[in-house]
């Protein structure tokens, strides 16, 4: 089975496919070029890139990757290598910037933690995670962050701050914590509630964002059978209706209700879901 994945490079989404039989992920050409150019038509670039350097058509090989419509398609793909040629071919002021990025995918911390909750889902081990529960986002950022943090899965014990807001205080962390956990989940209204409140907590040192939005899909899953297409969810609408929801829910409430889904199994949404949920935490 292929796994794909979506990486970001400047706000631009680069689908990329995994591809067992050569174990290498090969990257979509066509993202490629629009990702270096901003091209408006990128699949007509890059075919007449194509065109115009024949040695291209020898690097590249068809995977079949979904669109934006939601449809899969058989697409261009180039591997890493055969990125180099491309990138070499664009007249581009960004090429550089791409290359390095293209470099350090797989090395970063956040990749890292991104394949550990890409397998969170493979291995199985998501249908073991307390719902609803401290317990159950403790087992999330656990699973994700092991290894990479020594808070992984720890409640902590400092204060926190962004953007000048202040999350809850460490002092009273275990009792809110607590009352968050006792809160209803019946209607998506007291779902989303509750997920506001625990984004308040904030109840980790690192990776409070990626670890609640699995936890709070789980809680869709179990209690409404529905799931969030993140995809869906433009980040900075969603950026700035979580920095609103700690006084007004409404914006947060009406993007997640817009984006649900009933494909609650579907192991590629989830995996979309994880690009997303790590799209939204980037700089």
């Amino acid at each position: 089975m292929l796994k794909t994945s979506i990486r970001f490079f400047e706000e631009i989404p680069v689908r990329a496919v995994w591809n067992d039989e050569d174990s290498k992920w090969w990257f979509c050409a066509a993202d490629v070029a629009e990702a270096l150019t901003k091209s408006k038509n990128p699949r007509s670039y890059w075919n007449a890139l194509k065109r115009r350097h024949n040695e291209l058509s020898t690097i590249c090989r068809q995977l079949k990757l979904t669109a934006r419509d939601g449809k899969s398609y058989l697409t261009d793909v180039v591997e890493a290598g055969g990125v180099n040629t491309v990138v070499a071919l664009i007249p581009a002021k960004n090429r550089e910037a791409f290359v390095r990025w293209l470099s350090g995918m797989g090395s970063t911390l956040d990749e890292k933690s991104k394949e550990k909750a890409y397998e969170l889902f493979e291995s199985g081990a998501i249908r073991e995670i307390e719902v609803g529960t401290v317990k159950g986002l403790r087992q999330i950022h656990g699973y994700i962050f092991g290894g990479l943090f020594d808070f992984a899965g720890q409640i902590r014990t400092c204060n926190i701050y962004k953007g000048g807001f202040a999350f809850a205080p460490a002092m009273y962390l275990n009792e809110n914590l607590a009352r968050i956990e006792k809160m209803p989940e019946n209607t998506l209204e007291e779902i989303v509630e509750k997920y506001v409140e625990m984004n308040i907590a904030h109840p980790f040192m690192e990776g409070n964002g990626r670890s609640t939005r699995i936890w709070l899909d789980l809680i869709l899953k179990k209690n409404l059978q529905k799931c969030v297409d993140w995809s869906k969810i433009e980040k900075r609408a969603y950026l700035d209706a979580m920095q609103k929801s700690p006084t007004d829910a409404a914006d947060i409430f009406r993007l997640i209700g817009g984006a649900l889904t009933e494909k609650i199994g579907d192991r590629e949404l989830f995996m979309k879901g994880v690009d997303y949920s790590y799209y939204y935490e980037e700089e």
